[in-house]
């Protein structure tokens, strides 16, 4: 069997789809290739529009092409064709393209309902579809035989797409990149060999998530916890680790005392610390091979702790407090951090041979006012999907409400320091109050505009800073040990400010 000519150039494109990553320009490239003069260019970028739930008109063109020329192919390969090796694999990406589109509603269903049989039923249609169209050519026999392994992945891309596509939502271009990032910390960027190679490895390589609050940091971290590949068992019709909600485990570092992070994360024996009244498995211990343990603040941690952790990274081992057994960790770790830990390090408050563990791979989640330099459209667009969470039916009315408040009371170029959380609880005060104040976070950007444009002094810029460091955490000796400065210069600096801040809160 030899390809025509015709024929090779649309199987080309069409195997470069198959392992693209979704949200990269490159997919839409791989449409236009493989369509040519049919290409529809309006509404092409379906890929940052998660309200789009419908196929684009490219993507069914593609769907119906592809299905009529495997079907061909399936033809000749069963008259007693004998295929090309280059041939055979293009055939194969044709093949693993229209599986995984003519199964997505029952891969979808899979992926609503719960139970460990979910998924046997759907697996025997799956397979006798996928054997139909490889049939008995030598060639092919190696896809044939991982049909478990090809179910697996197949449900893992399902997995992954919907996590993404969903929850981390914008139509601008750092928005798309964040999500393409994701999709990257799951897949790697060379998805054929994730495939062959990577996909039960993935749990070896730690992600770090960095960037402001309120940019989404833990919805990349669900994402990525919650679409690691689990095998499939076709005997039991079901996904190794199928355990739902065990599959990601968030221990948020800033809300918890060092001796309770060391007790989530390790575990503890009985009479090992005042209180600990009874044996305690830690997330490390009841983290599954296919889960993932989060670290938020990941800049906040104990230095006695960092080693603890580095250990774990080092080895896959730790102890419970009080106890000499020592115990494997087989999930993945993903930290998260607001905090500029370059500058923690140079400060001796973070270990640089830490760091280096956790940053085999990096995410840097882009706040608002990033997304919004590059698409003022942006704002509309996550007011539009923030009310749609909220009201439902009543969005339009909802997004304009909001809309409408922020031109009237907010400066056009208000910088939204906290990220898409602050316009979360914007959206939310509108809806319940028909008001938002947005004094607190306005300093932030208003000094954030100042810095770019190099209109302060160093002692200005020091003395500003302190005063918006102080105004969010309230307090000269916290607000100290976030600069790295000593009590006394705080409060000087702060007393340089229109009035000492600490004579009207008292501390």
């Amino acid at each position: 069997m030899s390809l025509l000519a015709e024929e090779i150039g649309f199987a080309r494109a069409v195997s470069r789809l198959v392992y693209c990553n979704p949200f990269v320009p490159e997919r839409i490239e791989c449409e236009r290739a493989a369509l040519g003069p049919a290409f529809v260019a309006d509404g092409a970028d379906w890929n940052v529009h998660a309200e789009r739930i419908d196929d684009h008109a490219n993507l069914a063109a593609i769907r119906a092409r592809v299905e009529r020329l495997v079907e061909n192919i399936r033809e000749r390969l069963a008259a007693g064709a004998s295929g090309d090796p280059a041939d055979l694999r293009l055939y194969e990406d044709l093949v693993l393209f229209h599986l995984y589109h003519r199964h997505r509603a029952g891969l979808d269903a899979v992926l609503q309902a719960s139970g460990q049989n979910r998924a046997a039923g759907f697996y025997a249609t799956f397979a006798a579809d996928a054997a139909r169209l490889l049939g008995r050519t030598p060639g092919l026999q190696a896809v044939r035989n991982e049909l478990p392994h090809l179910f697996a992945c197949f449900f893992q891309i399902r997995r992954a797409f919907h996590e993404i596509f969903h929850f981390i939502t914008g139509i601008s271009r750092p928005a798309a990149r964040f999500r393409a990032a994701v999709w990257q910390s799951i897949f790697t960027h060379d998805m054929s060999r994730y495939r062959r190679v990577l996909f039960d490895r993935m749990g070896d390589f730690t992600t770090l998530i960095t960037g402001p609050s309120g940019t989404g940091k833990e919805l990349a971290a669900r994402a990525i916890g919650r679409s690691r590949y689990r095998a499939f068992d076709p005997r039991a019709g079901s996904f190794a680790g199928d355990r739902p909600g065990a599959e990601f485990c968030p221990v948020n570092l800033s809300a918890l005392s060092p001796t309770l992070i060391e007790s989530e994360l390790f575990g503890h024996r009985r009479g090992s610390f005042t209180g600990a009244i009874a044996d305690r498995a830690g997330w490390f211990e009841s983290c599954p091979a296919a889960g993932t343990v989060f670290l938020d603040e990941i800049g906040e941690l104990d230095r006695t702790i960092q080693v603890k952790l580095l250990r774990v990274l080092q080895t896959r081992t730790f102890q419970r407090i009080g106890d000499t057994k020592e115990m494997s960790f087989a999930g993945k770790i993903i930290a998260a951090t607001n905090r500029d830990l370059g500058s923690l390090r140079r400060q001796g408050r973070f270990r640089d041979d830490l760091y280096y563990r956790l940053c085999s791979d990096q995410i840097a989640a882009p706040s608002l006012a990033e997304r919004l330099r590059d698409t003022p459209a942006e704002l509309g667009h996550l007011i539009r999907v923030l009310a749609q969470r909220l009201v439902g039916d009543e969005a339009e009315a909802l997004t304009e409400e909001v809309e409408q408040f922020i031109e009237r009371n907010l400066p056009r170029d208000y910088a939204w320091p906290g990220s898409v959380r602050e316009l979360e609880q914007c959206v939310r005060n509108i809806l319940i109050r028909k008001d938002y104040r947005a004094e607190p976070g306005a300093a932030a950007g208003e000094l954030g505009g100042e810095v770019m444009a190099g209109a302060l002094t160093a002692d200005e810029l020091l003395r500003r800073y302190c005063a918006l460091v102080y105004e969010q955490c309230g307090s000269y000796s916290e607000t100290a040990r976030r600069l790295g400065l000593d009590r006394r210069t705080v409060r000087s600096r702060l007393a340089e400010s229109a009035g000492d801040p600490g004579a009207q809160v008292g501390s």
